[in-house]
């Protein structure tokens, strides 16, 4: 339990860490770049990165089959597994190798249309060096995989978090050399290959974790073939839906626009990983939870608990964002990413709905009932593109978020919602009734926000500064007094407690 709340203290504590480093860090590494380089390193790591679908979605099975493994065989089971997933994904690694060399050997078939010469080679060197660090993730990926599934939070935040500080530390002084995007890449490697030492070390010493090579169970293997099917095809739709718009602008636009809509799509990841930050630390209890039997009832209470945390968290943010958020993307990118607001607002507001129910995604798989959503993600993937490329042609990278924004609302809203209630066990009136009892309580600071911003403009970061702060404290007073119940209280004077308790220690 108390590896639990630290984790979720420190997933939240390391998303207010990268996104304030990034306030500072992104806009001097825009500068140093230019539009045009950024928009290419934007191009090539969003083209580069479905090299990780080839883990085929087993990653997402090794919590579930070793919860299963530890009950039935203790550690030697455990041992098994171990060996097994990590002779998978020795096989995966040199394939993904062998498959990202012939596209780096065609990077000029590929991308010749609209990119120069000197932008192919460079390209051609980004796609090698993230060949490299996709296809040594794989083998790594089991002992962060075992790391989750053992409960060990903290080391995991913690190195992530130390990590989080020294990318732009590195990064700076080579981007200052005039390395531009390669150094980029070249930090990314360094710094994960560190990280997978760590968690090598920290396995096998602090864990005493074993693998058994030589019981090769191609029986269990077609078990977990199955189950992770669905899951693969689910990666290639979420593949599909947060990079076919880069990868259209690439093709139809070229750099300047992809580059915009690069600065978007992230601040719309900043948004997204404060829900998901927290929902991983709920995996193993989830999968318990369901081995036990104990019910559908205290799946949904666990469900709209973390459901409500996580949604008047991000009603902060995105209202904040729809204050402040232009002058904020001008003062952070540039005068010249300003087309980048309507973008992120384009897909942040559609997938709030996803973030506040992103534990029902591990509630389906412990369930082994995620088929559907692949399923429907299938179909969602398929509508996003075919409605993307007419508006991306028509309107550029806004019309490429529409096409995204538009099959986010049927999806997930509608489709999905149906789903949990019919087929999961969720309660999802319930999920909605407590969901919903909250917006009252931010009403009020909406509207007070509103009008501020009507009778006073903001510009720059101490604009935005001098708007959020107070917004922020009105925010939180209404939300804590009228929204939150009294579990959610004492949450949050616990949390205060400790705080003050550190900080007179220190």
């Amino acid at each position: 339990m108390n590896q639990k709340k630290a984790g979720v203290l420190l997933s939240y504590g390391q998303t207010v860490l990268s996104t304030v480093i990034s306030l500072i860090y992104t806009p001097v590494m825009l500068r140093l770049l230019g539009q045009s380089e950024y928009g290419l390193y934007t191009l090539v790591n969003g083209f580069i990165s479905n090299l990780s679908l080839m883990s085929f979605g087993l990653g997402s099975a090794y919590v579930r089959y070793y919860a299963r493994a530890e009950v039935r065989d203790g550690e030697d089971g455990v041992a098994r597994i171990n060996g097994m997933f990590m002779t998978i994904f020795l096989v995966i690694g040199a394939l993904s190798l062998l498959v990202g060399g012939v596209l780096v050997a065609n990077v000029h078939n590929i991308f010749a249309a609209k990119l120069t010469p000197q932008e192919i080679e460079t390209a051609r060197v980004l796609m090698a060096l993230l060949v490299v660090n996709i296809a040594v993730s794989f083998p790594c990926s089991v002992f962060t995989s075992y790391i989750t599934a053992r409960e060990h939070f903290l080391f995991q935040r913690v190195v992530s978090m130390i990590r989080t500080v020294l990318n732009p530390i590195v990064m700076l002084p080579l981007l200052l050399m005039g390395l531009g995007s390669v150094s980029l890449v070249v930090v990314t490697l360094i710094l994960s290959a560190v990280t997978d030492l760590l968690s090598m070390r920290y396995c096998v010493k602090k864990l005493g974790m074993r693998m058994t090579f030589g019981h090769f169970d191609f029986g269990l293997l077609r078990e977990m073939a199955g189950f992770s099917f669905f899951i693969f095809l689910n990666m290639i739709i979420d593949q599909v839906n947060w990079t076919v718009d880069t990868t259209l602008l690439g093709i139809i636009s070229g750099t300047t626009a992809t580059a915009i809509y690069g600065v978007g799509s992230q601040v719309h990841r900043y948004y997204m990983t404060l829900s998901t930050s927290i929902s991983g630390v709920f995996v193993p209890q989830i999968n318990r939870i369901v081995a036990r039997g104990d019910g559908d009832s205290e799946l949904t209470r666990l469900f709209t608990r973390v459901g409500r945390i996580q949604f008047m968290l991000l009603m902060l943010v995105l209202t904040g964002f729809i204050f402040v958020g232009e002058p904020f993307i001008e003062a952070w990118g540039g005068g010249e990413y300003e087309g980048a607001y309507p973008i992120a607002l384009m897909l942040m507001v559609p997938t709030t709905i996803p973030l506040i129910q992103n534990m029902g995604i591990e509630i389906q798989r412990a369930k082994n009932k995620h088929q559907f959503r692949s399923k429907v993600y299938f179909l969602m993937a398929l509508g996003n593109v075919l409605i993307s490329i007419p508006l991306g042609m028509r309107y550029g990278g806004l019309g490429c978020a529409m096409g995204t924004a538009i099959s986010m609302v049927i999806g997930n809203g509608f489709v999905m919602n149906w789903y949990y209630h019919t087929h999961i066990g969720l309660d999802m009136r319930y999920f909605w009734r407590q969901i919903l009892s909250t917006v009252p309580a931010m009403l009020l600071p909406a509207a007070a926000g509103l009008i501020t911003v009507r009778v006073h403009v903001f510009t720059g970061y101490s604009g935005v500064i001098a708007f959020a702060l107070p917004y922020a404290a009105l925010y939180a007073l209404f939300v804590y007094k009228l929204a939150m119940n009294g579990d959610e209280r004492d949450m949050v004077r616990a949390v205060a407690r400790k705080l003050r308790a550190r900080a007179a220690r220190g």
